[in-house]
């Protein structure tokens, strides 16, 4: 994922909502969200490296990553970030078990993880080497640390606090393609073209874009997950679940 908005209520019937977009290369081949032939762990996955960026399984448990942009200090040879989500979500380790088995995640490119084992909301800023627990409220995280305040990350966040029950009006968020304004745009060490088409929610160039969107009702009893994918920025299908926690 690339951009995700979260409405954290620990004390409620549903506790976690999320409404997050995956930005990728368009030629890196992926699965749309299914279940797993394990039938456990509902979530896309990236057919390059057998990970996924965002899932959640039959009892609950859910995770979410981003890359954090900075071109200038990439690994090459790094292990695929998205193995960080699919082994929590096959796992039973609780989140802060989990990222103290992970930190500090040195032989990674730079990444946030969001984790929720079901009772513990939990994030991770592998740059700063840092664990997050957060506020009851609206937070979200793009490509920097989280609640850095680019454009699209506060667009998203006073969106979902405003929408929060309204899935058409969150997908509706998701797919904004307006573009900032320069004197609002972060440095991130690419180029002020790309800096210009990242800003957007819905990310469209010619190689590299929004490829799905996802809106997650994590409730106490059931949960409803629906991913509308994209090809090169034109809605391509949609799949909607909705199950019962075991």
């Amino acid at each position: 994922m690339c951009l995700i908005a979260f409405r954290w209520q620990p004390d409620t019937d549903t506790p976690l909502l999320v409404a997050a977009n995956r930005d990728e290369f368009y030629a890196r081949p992926a699965a749309p969200l299914a279940w797993w032939p394990d039938g456990r762990i509902l979530a896309g996955r990236d057919l390059q490296a057998g990970g996924s960026w965002m899932g959640v399984t039959r009892d609950g448990r859910f995770a979410a990553l981003t890359n954090y942009r900075d071109p200038r200090d990439i690994k090459p040879g790094a292990p695929s970030r998205g193995a960080l989500v699919a082994g929590f979500l096959a796992g039973s380790t609780g989140a802060a078990d989990y990222l103290a088995g992970l930190r500090p995640a040195a032989a990674y490119n730079g990444f946030n993880l969001l984790l929720y084992d079901g009772r513990e909301l939990l994030g991770y800023e592998s740059r700063a080497d840092r664990v997050l627990r957060f506020d009851t409220g609206v937070h979200a995280v793009s490509n920097a640390a989280f609640d850095t305040p680019w454009p699209k990350v506060e667009a998203l966040k006073a969106g979902l606090a405003i929408e929060a029950d309204d899935d058409a009006a969150l997908f509706a968020l998701l797919a904004d393609p307006a573009i900032a304004p320069d004197e609002r745009l972060p440095a991130t060490g690419v180029p002020l073209e790309w800096e210009r088409a990242l800003s957007a929610a819905l990310i469209r160039t010619p190689d590299y874009g929004t490829r799905a969107s996802t809106v997650l009702r994590l409730g106490r009893r059931t949960v409803g997950m629906t991913e509308l994918s994209y090809a090169r920025g034109v809605p391509a299908g949609e799949r909607s679940f909705r199950f019962e926690l075991d």
